[in-house]
């Protein structure tokens, strides 16, 4: 495990999390992951994240599997299942320790929240556009240090009480995405030490992709551009363990009418719902691919879109993708009547 990413064998992967329901901005990024693993003949394998189990649904897993095989999305191999793998995560959670590169943490997000005091606290989530690149800026309150001066060899704390925060790097980074081209971060600023492990001792999000994805040997990560600042962190741990990383496609997210991510709040878009409803999965892999490529002389018009059915809409979209023909705009998603 942790070896070098062999770039000669391209691997990408789907990593739905089974904390709710797939939905359709979730169908869009899955469905670019797919046309791109397959145009570059890349192994595809699929993971289900559900390491975050307070939230996880005991339905959705198998639920989020149906929706990609309703959408003609098939993998390679078996499903790999994070919960399956807390031996390896600890490997490297006990690596980090050791070389005072992690620390125990037990401030609670109120500690945080009223310790901080620095001037990015309340800005923008998500990337500021700068002509032709862009600077992430802080999700919520940095992390202040103040648990920072723990050094290995000193007493750990009770257990229970504390989480494991990495110590990050400040020197500034810098990264060429294959949609938002290129991407800048002052780490101090914009990520702060983060966790790598919930205060139950369990693996963190950040540190658990990042092994999973070296143990995989992915070569390309498909993922909604909200995630352009976590892609940072886990940027820190490859840069620790001497890795490097894979290449990144932040897709621009679906959002509702009034510029936020697609919610609840926006009506229904789940996709068991459109299958409930007697929806043709074309129907959303023409939506989707037209929403990435715009109106493309060789697509059908829309009131044609039924003359193409799912194997065409993919075989046609194997051929023509192309990151650089990807809009780098979000989409805006009005409810839909029958169909989206």
């Amino acid at each position: 495990m942790l070896s070098n990413i062999d770039q000669a064998t391209p691997v990408c992967r789907l990593a739905p999390s089974p904390t709710g329901a797939q939905h359709l901005g979730n169908a869009r990024t899955f469905l670019l992951a797919y046309w791109s693993a397959r145009a570059q003949n890349a192994r595809l394998i699929l993971r289900i994240e559900d390491i975050d189990s307070p939230r996880v649904k005991p339905w959705a897993t198998a639920q989020a599997i149906e929706d990609l095989a309703w959408l003609g999305i098939e993998h390679d191999g078996v499903p790999i299942i994070q919960t399956e793998r807390s031996e390896l995560y600890q490997q490297l959670l006990d690596r980090l320790v050791a070389d005072d590169r992690a620390y125990p943490c037990t401030c609670s997000r109120k500690d945080i929240e009223t310790a901080s005091s620095a001037p990015h606290e309340h800005m923008a989530i998500g990337a500021n556009v700068l002509n032709e690149q862009q600077t992430v800026t802080a999700e919520t309150t940095i992390y202040p240090g103040t648990c920072g001066n723990w050094r290995c060899g000193d007493p750990f704390p009770e257990e229970g009480s504390y989480c494991l925060r990495f110590r990050i790097d400040n020197t500034p980074m810098w990264f060429d995405d294959l949609v938002a081209q290129r991407v800048h971060c002052d780490p101090s600023t914009a990520i702060g030490d983060f966790p790598v492990t919930r205060k139950e001792g369990v693996a963190a999000y950040q540190l658990a992709v990042v092994v999973d994805d070296i143990d995989a040997g992915v070569t390309e990560v498909v993922r909604g551009d909200d995630l352009l600042v976590s892609t940072f962190r886990q940027m820190q741990l490859y840069q620790y363990l001497g890795v490097p990383h894979p290449t990144y496609a932040h897709a621009p997210l679906v959002v509702g009418d009034d510029g936020r991510r697609l919610a609840k709040r926006h009506g229904d878009t789940r996709l068991s719902l459109y299958r409930e409803q007697g929806v043709a999965p074309e129907t959303i892999v023409a939506w989707a691919a037209r929403s990435a490529m715009g109106q493309h002389e060789g697509f059908p018009s829309e009131p044609e879109t039924s003359q193409w059915n799912l194997d065409r809409w993919h075989r046609e979209m194997i051929d023509l993708f192309d990151w650089s023909m990807v809009s780098r705009n979000r989409v805006t998603y009005s409810p839909p009547g029958t169909t989206p």
